[in-house]
């Protein structure tokens, strides 16, 4: 892997790695980095000779009990016949392992899952490459899984010490949401702080009067961007449950559609996600009418996670597309044309 990263970085990186990996007793070998953004990924190899992912969790994000939780819930929904990761353990039988605190890192947790063997839909912002045909095909079957995972999860009873975050009325819009204080976070200038202040209101209210149509809510994906939807044949597989939780069934498929509606082929592509969901599990009409405004909010949060990481390189350029973007939406959800 190429990695502008400075080399101080990666070999700190490649040793945290190899720390994690002593607790598997998986023998000598070097892990591979595949990625680093919110967690490390490293490739490694299991007894039997099976590539596997190690994660390297970043430090203060999930506690221990939620990345148990995490685990367990992928795992239940693998035993329901979901393409999705399942845990690996160590000889004595954790599913997750903590490092202390060193120079380089705080204290983080790790732990191994199995490899997938698809390859990602597509990347954010690059147009998808696949005909219109294909793209009516793959987003049919995203849709029927993500139908699949949301039935396997109101089928499982999670255990007592179940812990994940809630992508509710307080998780998206309250004081503090999962993602960060989109109405002031820093880069904003003042007419886009006042603006959005002004949106976090009128959201709040518009999720209130949504009380009397009982959509769908439980356990929920909450980040199926094309990264995250693996395509292996006729198969789909999903990854990176990191932001799983409780919430509404509308804001996955919202998530689901987001970053493709730039794309030409968006109206089949919306509807071929809607018809293979629905081959699976009820969704009226009245719960469809509110995906303009769960677009708006998955929306804004992307700019309480660029807000946070606003030191980034990019982030500046990207502040200012996803505030122009949540804003656009937003008009439109206030006119009634909610596209």
């Amino acid at each position: 892997m190429s990695d502008d990263r400075p080399l101080p970085l990666m070999h700190a990186l490649n040793a945290r790695a190899s720390q994690a990996l002593a607790n598997w007793d998986l023998g000598a070998q070097t892990p591979e980095l595949l990625k680093y953004r919110e967690n490390a990924v490293f490739r490694v190899t299991l007894e039997s000779g099976e590539p596997a992912a190690l994660r390297l969790h970043r430090p203060g994000y999930h506690d221990k009990e939620a990345l148990v939780s995490e685990l367990s819930w992928m795992a239940a929904l693998r035993e329901a016949g979901l393409r999705v990761p399942a845990p690996v353990p160590t000889p004595d039988r954790r599913q997750t392992v903590a490092l202390a605190a060193n120079a380089e890192f705080g204290e983080q947790y790790a732990d191994i899952v199995s490899w997938m063997t698809g390859i990602p839909l597509g990347q954010s912002g690059v147009p998808l490459a696949y005909s219109k045909d294909r793209l009516a095909d793959i987003f049919r079957t995203l849709g029927e899984t993500m139908a699949r995972m949301h039935a396997a999860s109101d089928a499982w009873s999670p255990p007592p010490s179940f812990s994940r975050p809630a992508w509710n009325g307080d998780g998206l819009l309250g004081e503090t949401p999962l993602w960060g204080r989109f109405w002031d976070c820093p880069g904003l200038l003042p007419d886009e702080a006042v603006r959005l202040s002004g949106l976090r209101l009128f959201l709040r209210e518009r999720l209130g009067a949504l009380s009397s149509l009982d959509l769908d809510y439980g356990l929920i994906h909450a980040d199926l961007v094309r990264e995250n939807v693996l395509i292996d044949g006729d198969h789909v597989e999903l990854i990176d449950f990191d932001d799983g939780g409780y919430g509404w069934r509308m804001f996955d498929i919202a998530t689901a559609l987001f970053k493709n509606r730039g794309e030409p082929h968006y109206e089949r592509i919306q509807a071929a996600l809607i018809e293979g969901y629905r081959v699976v599990r009820s969704l009226p009409d009245s719960a469809l009418e509110t995906l303009p405004l769960f677009m708006v909010l998955r929306s804004i949060t992307y700019i309480g996670w660029i807000g946070e990481r606003i030191q980034t390189p990019d982030a500046a350029t990207r502040l200012r597309r996803y505030v122009a973007d949540a804003l656009a939406l937003a008009d439109n959800l206030k006119t009634g044309d909610g596209k």
